[in-house]
């Protein structure tokens, strides 16, 4: 009895063992804090390149999601909580994408002075139905002043896909950063307007490009790229809805086959941060090709090696949309 007991011990002492191993080897958030500096703390990948871009060298920008990991069902670690607590500024996209930062900012250390900013506020954010994994770019998906049809309603929280949302972000973000570190502010306007020259470049060449393709139906993997969609006169068709996760029912595939064989689409979009089966399986089914429209919410390992940023994704995906609706 005594050796049965002894071995269950062990074994749950190698399970604990294990257990902290997995734990501590787990994706880590980029950096830790830096005394005597501006520590800003992101929570995914378009917010932290905006912040490093303005902050420059006044600040020390920490991104809490890691590389290669998708943000809608990410949560935050102990760690996190500790980092965030000593920083100054807490950045967040806000519009439902993080559901966890009420609780997060709750856990924060009492004496934390951290201040926390939704940085998509401002921009005109699109209602949709999220079960409907199928709602169109260019429709009205604003006016709902039934209050029955409204509870069923979700803010898409994909702000940052669209250029013209992203300079919203960029102006929140840079007055953000001059709330809580005065003494820099100039350096931080003039950083945030050479970003936004650079988005409102980005944002001109879309309208130019996309303005003139005769075709504007995209099929989609998910519902990530509505702002994209109305800003630039597409009409998006998405498998899934805002989550990535979310199961498309088999009907739906068989009705979006159907669309894209009398729209006559070319192509299915997938993005590489999640699986491309669905994507693949319509294409298949539809007897059309596959091609990567990112939605920018985090870099692959490969492409952080290469250097990749908002702005080569996004230019990758206006060729490939020009490829598409030729």
């Amino acid at each position: 009895m005594f050796q049965n007991r002894m071995n269950k011990g062990l074994l749950l002492a190698a399970a604990m063992i294990m257990l902290l191993m997995l734990t501590a080897c787990g994706p880590k958030s980029s950096g830790s804090i830096v005394e005597d500096k501006v520590n800003v703390i992101t929570t995914f990948y378009p917010i932290y390149e905006f912040t490093s871009e303005i902050g420059g060298e006044d600040i020390n920008a920490i991104n809490l999601l890691p590389v290669g990991v998708e943000p809608h069902d990410w949560t935050p670690r102990s760690q996190d909580i500790v980092n965030t607590s000593k920083a100054q500024l807490f950045l967040y996209n806000g519009a439902g994408l993080e559901g966890w930062v009420p609780n997060f900012l709750k856990s924060l250390d009492s004496d934390s002075k951290v201040k926390s900013v939704e940085v998509s506020h401002g921009v005109d954010l699109i209602m949709t139905d999220e079960e409907d994994g199928h709602n169109h770019g260019g429709e009205d998906e604003h006016a709902h002043e039934d209050e029955a049809a409204a509870d069923s309603l979700h803010t898409d929280p994909h702000t940052w896909v669209s250029p013209k949302s992203a300079l919203v972000m960029a102006k929140n973000i840079k007055e953000s950063l001059q709330s809580v570190d005065p003494e820099h502010s100039a350096g931080y306007e003039e950083r945030y307007q050479k970003l936004a020259d650079r988005l409102t470049e980005l944002d001109s060449k879309f309208t130019a490009e996309l303005g003139k393709l005769p075709n504007k139906e995209i099929v989609v993997s998910h519902q990530a790229f509505s702002y994209l969609a109305r800003d630039y006169g597409l009409s998006q068709h998405a498998i899934m809805g805002l989550s990535p996760d979310a199961e498309p029912r088999g009907q739906d595939l068989l009705d979006l086959a159907a669309l894209v064989k009398e729209e006559k689409i070319r192509y299915i979009f997938f993005e590489e941060l999640v699986s491309d089966k669905l994507a693949k399986t319509l294409a298949g089914e539809a007897g059309v090709e596959t091609m990567v429209l990112n939605p920018v919410e985090g870099l692959t390992e490969a492409q952080e090696k290469n250097g990749d940023n908002y702005f080569t994704l996004m230019e990758k995906n206006l060729q490939n949309l020009i490829l598409a609706l030729q």
